[in-house]
This record gives C-alpha cells, sequence and structure tokens, in this order.
C-alpha cells in the first residue's frame, strides 16, 4: 500500500523511525525496483544547523517548505544525488534523509549507502519535488513488514560535523536487526 499524506505530516523523528521497513518503489517503463529502507536521518528545520534550512529558503532547499510527502534530492560533494522526504506542515522544512536500503529486486546485491542507493533505484535530480503520494514514477509502500521498535538503534547524524552541538544529535535510525 503507498504511503499517504498523512503518514508524513508528523513528527520528522517519528517519520525517521517508521520509515524504516518501507519499500521504495521506482518506476521505469514497465519495470520495478524495489528497495527496503534500513536507515534513517532526520533534519528537523532551520534551528537545526545541519539542516539544508538553518540558511533559510532557497532556489535548492525550496521543496523543504511545500507539503510533506515530496522528494527533496540534491547533489552531494559534486558527485552523489541523495534522496530526502519533507516531512510536517507545509512552512515547516524539515525532512529524512534516506541514508540506507537493501535491494529487493536483486536480492543477491549487498545494501546501498546514500549515493549508491539513487544508483540502484535510478534516482535523480530530475524527479526533486515529486510527490511521491500521488506519483506513478516513484513512492514509497507498506509491504507489511514489521520492524519491532526494540530493533530500532538511535546514532549520531553522519558528515555534519560543521553543525556544532546539533551534530551529536541521535537522529538517524537504523533497523539494527539489518544493519
Amino acid at each position: 500500500m503507498k504511503l499517504g499524506r498523512a503518514f508524513f505530516e508528523r513528527f520528522t523523528l517519528d517519520v525517521a523511525r517508521e520509515l524504516l521497513g518501507k519499500v521504495i518503489v521506482r518506476k521505469i517503463g514497465k519495470k520495478l525496483i524495489r528497495a527496503r529502507i534500513v536507515e534513517t536521518e532526520a533534519y528537523c528545520g532551520e534551528e537545526d544547523q545541519a539542516c539544508h534550512a538553518r540558511i533559510g529558503r532557497t532556489k535548492r532547499n525550496e521543496v523543504m517548505y511545500g507539503p510533506a510527502g515530496h522528494a527533496y534530492i540534491y547533489l552531494c560533494y559534486g558527485i552523489h544525488e541523495l534522496l530526502n522526504i519533507v516531512t510536517q506542515e507545509k512552512g515547516c522544512p524539515e525532512a529524512v534523509l534516506i541514508r540506507k536500503v537493501e535491494p529487493l529486486t536483486r536480492s543477491n546485491l549487498k545494501s546501498y549507502g546514500p549515493g549508491n542507493l539513487t544508483r540502484y533505484l535510478q534516482i535523480t535530480r530530475a524527479l526533486n519535488s515529486e510527490d511521491l503520494t500521488k506519483s506513478k514514477v516513484f513512492w514509497i509502500e507498506d509491504d507489511g513488514f514489521i520492524v519491532e521498535k526494540s530493533q530500532i538503534k538511535s546514532a549520531e547524524r553522519i558528515g555534519v560535523s560543521y553543525a556544532g552541538k546539533w551534530a551529536k544529535k541521535k537522529w538517524r535510525f537504523l533497523n539494527g536487526a539489518k544493519t
């Protein structure tokens, strides 16, 4: 079942935890590519010094200020396109970075981190601002897989040491049974 807007219009840390175990689906022609989310990272608004919204609204982060359930895809280090999902209500620039997935389509492959998962799923910046609740080419679904709360581990976010005390927030969530 495709996740609806109400799933994403909630507290960002809850969405980040509850995305664990959900499936990203990418449709290209008649082909479906699927991957299970096993790691996420939350970014919580303009006060969060690790969040792209810390400098206010820009052309790059504009989608974060829009409705929840939209993809925020940006280029990182000039190399990797990273996938985030916008959360909260319109005007509240928060999002969840998808950090790691396990392929379901070609299950013999290993898990992919944030830069390689977009390659595997063929997700590019051309899909930036895609409404995942309505899209016919890219969405997130619940296939009934359950990640028990006791399996969810939290850790500090990665690659945001510049953010001072915000870098120490344990807003990265992992399926401890899978990672």
